[in-house]
């Protein structure tokens, strides 16, 4: 029997099992859906759309969903009048009027297919009310409708609505699956490896498992401030294996406190101290991932020059005047105070 779900990255597991329930005809009426932005929740939920409507669906000789058929092609292309999108709108969260409108649509019967899908999005951010109110829905929904809650996490959801929707965790991505897919997929990608196959390499490092932003990180606009954030994250360690380097730690943070916001810092920062966590990890073991470095042989000789204690002294530091600038300190007593502290000033 050919595999389901063929044409995505990754979740293998998950995707033979979806597609051994849905030829099985026993795919639960609700799921939620869990996995940060980019890794394909709203991918696997058409997927499965397309694949319950399946004219080949039962057939060993198709792939699960086709993409072929006439009920694929309409749903896949986002044409399907029998797939809902239920969302927030404009406002922060999801309130009890969204869920309400939903539950009078309910009941009217789909046009097209067997199957009438409601796609709730950012279903994290239902308030309790809106919750109480979906589950009056949940509970006893018509046979032809199914449920996929789509969220970053399933924790704001309330245990009753989790109890009658399993959850379906998409994993990340490996980072060499996604260069291999850009790649073969889009020009861009291959020019930026082949011209800077370190920038690529940290493209698909920033990517976090995520396909969804490896694409994004394509745009040389949104990968430049990641990668100057990265760039100084590295420079910031550089100058803590000097130490007491008074002149380059002041040229350093003065930019922090003369041109940048808050937030910017604070990101700053995070850079930082997932950098040094790396190259404390790199201490103790060989094999664990990493989460800043591309490449491990980098961290490995960055990790030489420091001991574990100073690494750890150098992460509370960083932690500190994170927590500081998050909590309105002044900017610039904060850095100064984890330049004393991380021993770039005495």
């Amino acid at each position: 029997m050919r595999s389901g779900f063929d044409d995505m990255l990754g979740n293998q597991r998950l995707r033979e099992r979806l597609a051994s329930d849905i030829r099985a005809d026993r795919l639960s009426h609700a799921y939620v859906i869990e996995g940060a932005e980019g890794f394909g929740k709203h991918t696997l939920t058409l997927r499965i759309a397309a694949a319950l409507a399946c004219e080949h669906r039962y057939s060993e000789d198709f792939p699960l969903p086709c993409r072929t058929c006439a009920a694929c092609r309409k749903i896949l292309s986002g044409n399907s009048p029998d797939v809902i999108y239920v969302n927030k709108g404009d406002k922060a969260t999801m309130g009890v009027e969204v869920i309400r409108a939903m539950h009078a649509d309910v009941f009217v019967a789909p046009n097209d297919f067997e199957d009438k899908i409601y796609v709730i999005e950012d279903a994290h951010l239902m308030t309790v009310q809106a919750q109480n109110a979906f589950l009056l829905t949940l509970e006893e929904p018509p046979a032809y409708v199914r449920f996929f809650l789509l969220c970053n996490s399933s924790a704001p959801l309330l245990e009753t609505v989790r109890s009658r929707a399993p959850t379906l965790r998409l994993e990340p991505i490996p980072a060499d699956s996604i260069g291999e897919h850009l790649c073969a997929a889009d020009g861009e990608a291959r020019a930026l490896r082949n011209h800077s196959p370190r920038e690529f390499l940290e493209l698909l490092v920033c990517a976090d498992g995520s396909m969804g932003k490896a694409k994004q990180l394509l745009d040389p606009k949104r990968r430049k401030p990641i990668m100057e954030r990265r760039d100084a994250a590295r420079e910031f360690v550089q100058l803590c294996t000097r130490r007491h380097n008074s002149m380059e730690a002041l040229r350093f943070f003065k930019p922090f406190w003369e041109k940048r916001g808050r937030d910017e810092i604070v990101s700053q920062l995070n850079e930082c101290l997932v950098c040094v966590r790396d190259l404390l990890l790199c201490k103790q073991s060989d094999r664990v991932p990493l989460c800043f470095f591309s490449e491990r042989e980098e961290a490995t000789a960055l990790s030489y020059q420091f001991s574990a204690p100073e690494l750890l002294r150098i992460g509370a530091g960083l932690e500190n005047a994170i927590n500081r600038v998050q909590a309105n300190a002044n900017i610039r007593l904060t850095l100064t105070s984890l330049a004393i502290e991380v021993g770039l000033l005495s």
